[in-house]
């Protein structure tokens, strides 16, 4: 094409400048919230704006629409956005997965393969075994001890780890340089056992000067852990969470100062540690708000400002996992795990796929540990500070967090401090209230558990697991410095460990994860296929065409399989009779009939009195909730019980488990 004397190049260029003139000049109409509520009204057509609003477990209401207004004052919050200026950028966080091992000689071997990989903390779980061989638990603690921070969590055996570590970095003068944390949370083991110390006072007494020993050795070692993990895995909500970590915080360094530590020591000494639960912006502004009731806590105290840097570990939550549909819990993991570094922890733990139902593949801890290298090789988030800054969402329900927390920590103090409101039972009410709401939520599936209570395979075979086990099992009985001449002489520990045992004293905090009760379900289950070869199984009498009958069949078939009850569908069925030929055809005990609302008008009810009058011990439910005044009719006709969506599920299905487990011991 050929342009007449640049004509038609000039209008080209011409109205390409327009353009450009036309986008520097233009703007964005300014909307009010009016606005905006006025849009969103007639988009709902009919339903109340209200609808919009979402109530969460911490009692706050989350809005539809946020603004800036929402989010004034935040930028004035101190170490909200992080304990460092610069966020990840000058500190990344440290990848804190278990690693697994036999004994102490292959633990060494898995840290190195584990470092290989990109893990940055030296991280296991502290069992009894390890202590079978101190001449190997010593030569890895020399080699491993001087790499990494050290995360760990060793509970009822703090002391014995404690010493281990003391005595074999001393043999190579590494002690000093030593850092990371070796902590435990006694009074979160309390909530768990129940078991209070028959001597609070020499118990404590004890306690500190542990502590005043792993300081002289390790002075860079935080050994003191405000643990609220037992409390999630329990129930408990975020703002529970926050006022829980803040007196158990306070707790601790009110027992460091009575017995003469400096102010500044005592809070260096303080590593907290939570669960990242599922609910992504609330527990990522759950992290941000927890470092401002720290500093606020610590300020009280009186400490300066690098003084009140909370550091974090946590751990993706265990009390979200499932046994069944395991590669669900890669998805769960993987969002626990971003939120937690939204809100910007210093150690992570991301649980392997198959945690909850036993020991760990080598493929689940490998993909667990690449969790992390997603967010820091390809997510690049250890490239910006407070990613999440700025969200008028998050920055508003951050303060919110924060300010239902600080209520929450100083009614806890009111009662005597966390010590006093967990053996007078406050806080394990309050968590229960918390726990008891969402297995409603679970048991009428207006909370999904994918995989579990909704989309839930009914054929897949039980996995191996275990049940929900104390968080602590032993306790090493002795002082640090019988430990420490233990380790010296390499003396084998037997004798030393005590099994935890005895009657509570309290009420203790529960750990269930939230799908164990449709777990057991399906276990139960698997037993009836044992022994019957066949999986047990419900008839839906399906009325009609397809599109009449199919909304209902399927809600009840995933109703049904949530406990590993198969569906068997019948063809479109017109009337009692074929309804009964099918039932005879079946070998089955029970039965639900599933139509629309204009086939039960028109053919439900006969179809119902038709089964009864054959076969009058079947079991027969109906699929969908008829109107209040139609279902006595209903009862009448032989109908048992209504499955719905206001059904409690786990009711519904242990019922039927019981009936067909008993029909089967009848035939035994």
């Amino acid at each position: 094409m050929q342009f007449v004397e640049g004509r038609g190049m000039l209008s080209r260029q011409d109205s390409l400048k327009m353009t450009v003139d036309n986008m520097k000049n233009a703007t964005f109409l300014d909307l009010s919230i009016a606005d905006w509520e006025k849009a969103a009204a007639a988009s709902l057509k009919g339903k109340p704006l209200e609808s919009l609003y979402t109530d969460t477990y911490e009692n706050i209401q989350l809005k539809p629409l946020y603004t800036g207004d929402d989010a004034k004052g935040s930028e004035a919050l101190e170490f909200h956005r992080g304990i460092a200026p610069f966020g990840y950028a000058e500190e990344g966080w440290h990848g804190a997965n278990p690693v697994a091992y036999e004994n102490a000689a292959d633990l060494e071997e898995n840290l190195v393969r584990a470092f290989s990989r990109g893990q940055t903390a030296i991280s296991f779980e502290v069992r009894p075994g390890l202590f079978s061989d101190p001449e190997k638990l010593a030569e890895m603690l020399k080699t491993a001890g001087t790499e990494k921070p050290f995360s760990l969590r060793p509970r009822g055996l703090h002391k014995l780890m404690l010493a281990a570590v003391i005595q074999a970095l001393n043999e190579t003068e590494n002690g000093k340089t030593a850092n990371g944390f070796i902590a435990a949370d006694p009074v979160a083991e309390v909530a768990v056992s129940g078991r209070i110390p028959s001597d609070e006072e020499a118990f404590f007494k004890d306690w500190e000067h542990t502590l005043k020993v792993a300081h002289k050795h390790l002075p860079s070692v935080r050994t003191v852990l405000a643990d609220t993990s037992p409390y999630h895995n329990a129930g408990a909500n975020a703002v529970q969470e926050l006022g829980i970590a803040v007196s158990t915080g306070v707790f601790f360094a009110e027992k460091l100062l009575e017995r003469g530590w400096d102010l500044e020591t005592a809070l260096s000494k303080i590593v907290f540690h939570f669960s990242s639960g599922s609910n992504f912006f609330m527990e990522t502004a759950k992290f941000r708000a927890a470092r401002l009731l720290w500093s606020k806590a610590a300020e009280a105290f009186g400490a300066g400002k690098d003084s009140r840097r909370m550091v974090i570990s946590a751990e993706t939550s265990r009390f979200t996992k499932t046994v069944y549909d395991p590669y669900v819990n890669l998805l769960r993991a993987g969002n626990e795990a971003f939120s937690a570094v939204l809100g910007g922890v210093q150690y992570l733990e991301t649980g392997t796929l198959d945690e909850a139902a036993g020991a760990s593949s080598p493929f689940s801890e490998r993909i667990a540990g690449n969790t992390h290298m997603i967010l820091r090789e390809e997510a690049h988030l250890e490239k910006v500070a407070d990613p999440s800054g700025g969200s008028w969402y998050i920055e508003s329900l951050t303060r919110t967090l924060a300010e239902q927390g600080w209520n929450l920590f100083l009614e806890i103090e009111e009662s005597g401090g966390i010590f006093e409101a967990m053996k007078s039972g406050m806080l394990q009410e309050k968590i229960a209230q918390t726990r008891a709401a969402r297995d409603k939520d679970i048991d009428t599936r207006r909370q999904s558990i994918i995989g579990t209570n909704v989309y839930a395979n009914a054929e897949e075979q039980p996995e191996k697991r275990r049940g929900s086990e104390p968080v602590e099992k032993y306790n090493a009985e002795g002082s640090i410095e019988d430990f420490l001449a233990m380790m010296v002489s390499r003396k084998k520990l037997e004798g030393v460990l005590k099994k935890q045992d005895g009657a509570a004293t309290f009420t203790p905090l529960p750990q269930q994860r939230l799908a164990e009760p449709f777990e057991s379900l399906k276990e139960r289950s698997g037993e009836i296929k044992r022994r019957t070869e066949k999986r047990p199984a419900v008839g839906l009498l399906c009325l009609g065409e397809v599109f009449r009958h199919k909304a209902r069949a399927d809600f009840v078939s995933g109703f049904l399989a949530a406990g590993g009850i198969c569906a068997v569908r019948s063809q479109g069925i017109q009337d009692a009779k074929e309804a009964v030929e099918w039932i005879k055809s079946t070998g089955l005990q029970h039965f639900c009939l599933c139509g629309n609302d204009a086939q039960y008008s028109e053919i439900g009810l006969d179809i119902a009195r038709g089964i009864a009058s054959v076969y009058p011990d079947a079991k027969i439910f109906l699929a969908g909730l008829p109107p209040k005044d139609e279902r006595q009719s209903w009862s009448e006709a032989g109908i048992q019980e209504f499955i719905n969506m206001r059904s409690s599920s786990l009711t519904l299905l242990s019922q039927l488990l019981n009936e067909m487990e008993v029909v089967i011991d009848e035939k035994a």
